[in-house]
């Protein structure tokens, strides 16, 4: 039996970068927040070194003269791998870091069973007092996000931006959002509050729950 959503995928280019692309498909999903009409992939970017290091470099260029310290990428949704590449193009670009080691660090948090993220004794030395932007995938509310900077500033972290694959919202609090993808490169994308969604009200069910890691189908 063929997969429709993975049939109906379709390749869009970021208009910052037309060498960084993603894939998504129309229909009617659910993310833990809110119901939208595009599911994006953003699989490439996160697990195929050559394009992780492509997005890194374009993030590297958002960055620069926005950002001048950089200690610590927290990364989420399995973010490790662009992150680590982000890392190495702002040691590159000879961003400022404070930390003894004249290195950054690439770290995610922990999430325990109420959903609250925390980083254990061996990672805090890591973000405490350190300049910490935050790597995440997508973003349409910026509500996972907002926990994750509480969680940062909890543990003693100087937050200096968002950055992202993709994102609806340009700024997380007071924290500018640095991303490659917006809603302007998706035709017609939109995202709803679930009690406002004109698929449900027009009784269209839902195709699959969908998230960072991909989608469950319904």
């Amino acid at each position: 039996m063929g997969d429709s959503i993975r049939e109906r995928m379709m390749k869009f280019y970021s208009e910052g970068d037309g060498s960084i692309t993603i894939n998504a498909c129309q229909g009617h999903f659910a993310t833990s927040q809110s119901h939208i009409n595009y599911y994006i992939d953003v699989t490439r970017l996160k697990v195929r070194v050559s394009e992780a290091k492509e997005a890194a470099r374009s993030l590297r260029s958002k960055l620069m003269n926005r950002v001048t310290t950089v200690d610590t990428i927290v990364c989420l949704d399995s973010m490790e791998m662009l992150g680590g590449f982000l890392a190495n193009e702002l040691e590159k670009a000879d961003i400022h870091m404070n930390n003894m080691h004249e290195t950054i660090y690439v770290v995610h948090p922990e999430e325990n069973t109420i959903h609250q993220f925390m980083f254990r004794e061996n990672i805090r030395p890591a973000v405490e007092g350190k300049q910490v932007i935050v790597l995440v995938d997508t973003m349409t509310t910026g509500e996972t996000v907002s926990k994750a900077l509480e969680c940062i500033e909890y543990y003693g972290g100087i937050i200096n931006g968002v950055c992202s694959i993709f994102s609806t919202v340009d700024k997380v609090g007071n924290q500018d959002v640095f991303t490659l993808f917006t809603e302007k490169d998706l035709p017609g994308y939109a995202a709803y509050a679930p009690n406002e969604c004109p698929f449900c009200q027009k009784k269209i069910p839902l195709e699959a729950m969908v998230n960072g890691y991909g989608y469950s189908k319904l």
